[in-house]
This record gives C-alpha cells, structure tokens and sequence, in this order.
C-alpha cells in the first residue's frame, strides 16, 4: 500500500479512510480567494456502498487501497447478492447489491465484466464506457419519425430497465447506453 497526496487523487480510485477502504467517486479542488486550497470528495464505502462527503487540505495525504481486476462472467442473482465466477480459477464470488448502485440495472447473465478485487473480496465491477441491451417492448413511432424528427419515446430493455429513446427505435433493436448516466447513445 503506497501513500499518495491530494494531487494524485482521481475518480475511481480505493483510499483507506476511518480504517476501511473507500472510494473516491466523486472530486472537486477548490481554491478560494482566502485560505488553504482543498480538495471535496465523495467517498463510497467498500464494506456498506455508502456514500459520504469528506475535504481534504491540499497537499494531504491518505493510503492507496491496491486493488485487482479479474475477467468475470456473471452468473445469477441469489438474495441481496450478485454472483460472478472467475474465469481462470473457477472460483465464485458475491457482490452486495449496494456495492454495485444503480448499475445493477445492466447486468445480463454470462456477459464478462471486469471485477474488482480487494484481498479475497470482490468490491465491485468497472463498467464499460457502453453497454448494449436489447430493446423487448418499445411503442410504435408514428408516420414520419426519422433520424432527425428529434423525438423521444420510453422502451423497455432486455434487463427490465426503462429508457429514453429516439422514436425509430422499435422492439428488437439493440441500442448502446452509456452505465454512468442511463442514457441511450446509438443504436448498435
């Protein structure tokens, strides 16, 4: 484990924080006219997934969590836990359903994510930039709706996830959603 300063602070990193590892998912350096620059984080608890506020003075310094990441298929859902098996050793690890936050809403069984691993516990997943779902249930677009009729209608996709779509999107189509922001970005 390596100490490292506010300066090399970035989004998605693990830090030990109160004797537990965190993450930062959030960062803002503020510098104000009067006084000491300092950085605002949100910090997501690896053990509970909650999320707290905690400022930093610039310059300070916190303990680097090391943390791995292994290819992954997911498996099932069993109770508040998510399953997903190793592909190299075969073994099984579970996630908490407040580890994983909204992103839970992409998961499809046997698709490969990429797990992170913290000691022998797997914290949670990096999610791609895009994530491709299949549209199962989508209203019918009226006449006219092309490309560029600048419309949006509400689908549903293969997860059970709502979102929002130009109206040429019909049923069956596969659409690309950004995880971070729910968003549709193309169809595929």
């Amino acid at each position: 484990m390596a100490t490292i300063t506010t300066a090399q602070f970035r989004k998605g990193i693990f830090i030990e924080f109160k004797d537990e590892p965190h993450q930062i998912v959030d960062m803002q350096f503020v510098n104000p006219g009067k006084g000491g620059a300092f950085i605002r984080t949100k910090l997501k608890s690896v053990k509970s997934g909650r999320v707290q506020d905690f400022t930093f003075k610039s310059g300070e310094s916190a303990v680097e969590v090391m943390v791995e990441t292994h290819e992954m298929q997911y498996l099932y859902k069993e109770g508040e836990s998510y399953v997903f098996m190793d592909n190299r050793s075969y073994e099984q690890y579970q996630i908490p359903k407040p580890m994983l936050g909204d992103f839970i809403s992409f998961l499809k069984p046997n698709d490969v994510y990429q797990v992170l691993i913290h000691g022998d516990d797997a914290i949670g997943i990096r999610f791609p930039k895009k994530v491709y779902l299949k549209v199962t249930e989508a209203e019918e677009g009226a006449r006219g709706n092309t490309v560029s009729g600048g419309g949006t209608k509400l689908v549903t996709v293969e997860t059970g996830l709502k979102i929002s779509v130009p109206l040429f999107i019909k049923s069956g189509d596969t659409v690309a959603i950004d995880p971070e922001t729910g968003e549709y970005l193309e169809r595929a």
